[in-house]
């Protein structure tokens, strides 16, 4: 059986230059604000351009970019490595979704799709389940 094993985490931006547009899809979230699109937008669009600065030099301390992109794709390998090495019935692989940065889900599940597994275990990294967290991520 082939089996498609999905990681998914909240993301983080690849560069400093997208760490506005980071934080926008984090407050974009229905799930992080609840309004209306016509309100969300822009209170999204105000809340990321302002907290932009901070994040920055934030990520400027962390070499210029998220690090959980890297880290995921660790745990990703070391996890899909470790399955198929122990179970001679199945074919695992794994895949990562970010929530807030790429990749993203749309991309992932046509790779997932092309992969066709017979079976797809989502694997959240977070915590704990949060309507914000997990579940925004599932909805996605």
């Amino acid at each position: 059986m082939k089996k498609a094993i999905i990681l998914f985490n909240l993301g983080g931006p690849d560069k400093l230059d997208n760490v506005e547009p980071f934080l926008f899809n984090l407050f974009y979230d229905p799930a992080i604000l609840n309004l209306p699109t016509f309100l969300r937008y822009p209170l999204a669009k105000l809340i990321s351009n302002r907290r932009a600065p901070t994040a920055k030099k934030i990520y400027e301390e962390l070499g210029g970019s998220s690090p959980i992109l890297k880290l995921t794709t660790d745990q990703s390998n070391v996890l899909e490595k470790k399955l198929n090495q122990n179970d001679d019935e199945n074919e695992y692989k794994c895949f990562i979704v970010m929530r807030c940065w790429h990749p993203r889900a749309e991309k992932v599940i046509n790779d997932v799709k092309n992969y066709n597994p017979d079976e797809v275990v989502l694997l959240p990294l977070y915590p704990q389940f949060s309507a914000t967290t997990s579940d925004s991520s599932i909805k996605e």
